[in-house]
């Protein structure tokens, strides 16, 4: 068991620490429909990265990577090549960091999170999650690498459990605070967000950077023995 959590923790971490996510569900908890579009939120991310990691999962032990050596050097070049991505994506990012004095630019669908229905903020948590490809790359590697170990069924089912929790804490900690921390969670959660916009694109650039080089060696590493 422990194994297999150890080798999802870090991409959890990555998923977790996404800035984009944590304004946007920050946004849903300053909108009128705040008490039912922030849970809603939470619950389609949750949705989208046990349904991503648990179909990769499958794939993955189906195809037996543990033991084809032929399957196995495909998961390891799958890794590679989401490092690589990962790291070009990182380049982008700094390249595009706002300088000193300058707005920052955050995406355009955030205007709209004020207006939201909570089914779209549903959907909206589900793109997030398991469709943007940071998200998505870090959610596949997690997965198939629980593929690569061997680990029996109900192992790897608590790892992905772990992984889903441990990622979802950046979304959960924020919903649940808004629910029971008064007037005072307003203005930290005003706070959080302000850091967090006119960071994005910096932190964003390094952790891309940081779990793109974490992917890439663990591609290689099944790869040199």
């Amino acid at each position: 068991m422990g194994q297999g959590i150890s080798e999802v923790l870090p991409f959890a971490i990555g998923i977790a620490i996404s800035p984009v996510p944590i304004i946007a569900v920050i946004l849903m908890l300053f909108s009128p429909r705040a008490k039912v579009n922030g849970p809603m939120f939470l619950l389609g991310w949750v949705l989208g990265l046990a349904v991503a990691s648990g179909v990769v999962y499958l794939v993955s032990d189906a195809a037996n990577a543990s033991t084809d050596t032929t399957t196995s050097d495909t998961v390891s070049w799958v890794k590679i090549g989401l490092g690589v991505l990962l790291v070009a994506l990182a380049r982008r990012n700094w390249a595009k960091r706002p300088r000193a004095g300058e707005a920052p630019e955050l995406p355009k669908w955030m205007a709209m999170v004020d207006s939201i229905t909570p089914f779209k903020a549903l959907g909206l948590a589900v793109v997030l999650s398991a469709v943007n490809p940071k998200n998505l790359a870090l959610a596949v590697a997690a997965a198939a690498g629980l593929g690569q170990l061997g680990i029996s069924t109900g192992d790897a089912v608590v790892a992905l459990v772990v992984f889903v929790v441990l990622a979802s804490l950046s979304i959960a900690v924020p919903v649940v605070y808004d629910l029971v921390g008064g007037a005072s969670a307003k203005a930290t959660l005003e706070d959080m967000k302000s850091w967090l916009s006119a960071n994005n694109d910096a932190v964003m650039a390094v952790l891309l950077l940081v779990f793109g080089v974490v992917l890439i060696s663990k591609g290689l590493a099944p790869l040199s023995n």
